[in-house]
């Protein structure tokens, strides 16, 4: 799935109320549970504007 996986960067991240201090990402939306279902749809959008695509 992510042989070409040079171009991929995380968007979003969740549950990070149980990840280990240590542990970081550079996804540009966080949660600590799960976000809202109404949350998903500007996350969506958010997605399709602004993440990374192969070149």
């Amino acid at each position: 799935m992510l042989d070409e996986h040079h171009w991929y960067v995380p968007f979003v991240e969740v549950f990070t109320s149980e990840k280990l201090p240590w542990a970081s990402t550079a996804a540009t939306h966080s949660f600590a549970t799960q976000p809202d279902l109404e949350g998903y749809a500007p996350l969506i959008e958010a997605f399709a504007r602004e993440a990374a695509r192969p070149t």
